[in-house]
């Protein structure tokens, strides 16, 4: 479906057309129309997706309509969980907007925050935030939440993992009840579901099903082998195959940090990557990785997301993920831009049950390894 086909306005064709997108993604044609009627979502999609423009061509289209100054205060709130994601989609919101008389800006912390507050208090219509930098400003003063009438929740469960929870939980009562409720994430783990349905009114569920179909060109095996021997064949294969740039997925924060700490003992320099991590740190261990300073970058599955590194030659499940899709994306990590990759994969006794969920879902065996670290 075009994006003329769903309804929207000239001013936000023509950016589009400029940017060279015509063609609506699955997410824009299944949200942008209840959207625009008014309607909460509750937003089940990966990154990538075209998720961005699904919320941010309605909100800009609807505040357009409502014939509002650009100086009139804020109208819609979108709070993302980084300063890369906040950043970003300010960035699109600026291009899709060129046409139209709508303010924004963009608050992250980690910076001086003068300028920011600047942009502030000469009135923004869409203030795009991470969620504590917003709340130390509304706490100052600098920023009303109570003209509010579009709120974004982006990559919710990212949010959770990186502890923002509690933010949130002070941020939502200084919105106005009556307002249109925008909820994205990845994943519907419980405690997603249950922060959904405080937040959201009769909402519509859009789903984008991710993509069952790893890349052709990556080489998958298994290792059966016991819990406690894991790390020994870690060291073992970054060693004997001469990784000298790898993906180790762990299922936890804390495995990712006790991995790392035991590579590092080895003589192999890793940095644990998860959402407990400061932002530089984060920064600062993505870089290296990037630059192959860090041998090995040991990630959750939320943390990994955004890491986009071409030629990356090896991906290590140390554990295997209970979902079945996010096999898939892990090991889509590797075998990119026609470059072929190795998925590796560690499977003790709790694990099987997983390890059968991925075969089906896959419809195909992983070959098993062995190696004489039972």
């Amino acid at each position: 479906m075009t994006f003329k086909e769903l309804n929207l306005i000239q001013p936000l064709l023509g950016p589009l057309d400029k940017m060279g997108y015509t063609q609506a993604t699955p997410i824009q044609e299944q949200s942008i129309p209840h959207l625009l009627a008014g309607r909460d979502i509750f937003g089940c999609a990966q990154t990538g997706t075209g998720k961005t423009a699904a919320f941010a061509l309605p909100i800009l289209q609807m505040l357009d309509a409502a014939k509002i100054g650009p100086r009139s205060g804020t109208k819609a709130l979108i709070l993302a969980p980084t300063r890369e994601l906040a950043i970003q989609i300010h960035e699109n919101i600026v291009l899709y907007s060129e046409n139209l008389n709508i303010s924004s800006t963009v608050i992250f912390g980690g910076v001086n925050q003068h300028s920011q507050v600047q942009a502030l208090r000469k009135g923004v219509n869409i203030l795009i935030a991470t969620p504590g930098r917003l709340l130390d400003l509304m706490q100052q003063g600098f920023v009303k939440l109570n003209m509010v009438t579009h709120f974004v929740l982006d990559e919710a469960d990212r949010m959770l993992d990186m502890g923002f929870i509690h933010d949130i939980k002070k941020i939502i009562p200084k919105l106005p009840t009556q307002r249109q409720t925008i909820f994205f994430s990845a994943t519907v783990a419980p405690d997603i579901k249950k922060l959904a349905d405080g937040l959201l009114i009769k909402p519509v569920s859009v789903e984008v099903t991710p993509v069952a179909s790893p890349a052709e060109l990556v080489e998958q095996s298994v290792f059966m082998v016991d819990k406690n021997h894991k790390r020994t064949l870690l060291k073992h294969l970054i060693k004997e195959r001469k990784m000298d740039q790898v993906l180790v997925f762990t299922r936890t924060k804390h495995g990712a940090d006790k991995v790392a700490k035991e590579l590092c003992k080895a003589g192999i320099n890793a940095e644990a990557i998860h959402g407990n991590k400061s932002q530089n740190a984060r920064e600062r261990a993505l870089a290296g990785f990037k630059s192959k300073t860090v041998q090995a970058l040991i990630a959750t599955d939320i943390a990994a997301r955004g890491i986009d590194i071409d030629r990356l030659g090896f991906v290590i499940n140390f554990e295997l993920p209970e979902v079945a899709e996010t096999y898939v994306h892990r090991i889509g990590r590797t075998g990119r831009a026609g470059s072929e990759g190795i998925a590796l994969s560690f499977c003790d006794a709790e694990e099987v049950q997983y390890l059968k969920g991925i075969t089906k879902l896959m419809k195909r065996d992983i070959p098993k390894v062995e190696h004489p670290f039972k």
